[in-house]
């Protein structure tokens, strides 16, 4: 089973020089008070450049991967 990460990469079209193909980075972000102070990153993004133009479409991970709040509370435990 591919990670959401080799399918954004896999199917990721240029809408500006029409090319096949990107890679992919994951990023995650602290929010404010709590979060900030405790460094915990709820927010997930994974940025997908194309891999002839540099062109960057951001994806939210919880929203491509529909992740529940059971599912944050644990990758918050673990760190993932």
């Amino acid at each position: 089973m591919a990670t959401t990460e080799e399918q954004l990469s896999e199917a990721f079209h240029c809408s500006k020089c029409d090319h096949q193909g990107a890679h992919v980075e994951k990023l995650a972000m602290s929010g404010t008070g709590i979060s900030r102070l405790f460094e915990i990153q709820p927010y997930r993004y994974a940025f997908t450049s194309c891999h002839n133009c540099g062109y960057t479409e951001i994806y939210n991970l919880k929203t491509l991967e529909g992740k529940d709040d059971l599912g944050d509370l644990l990758d918050i435990i673990f760190m993932d």
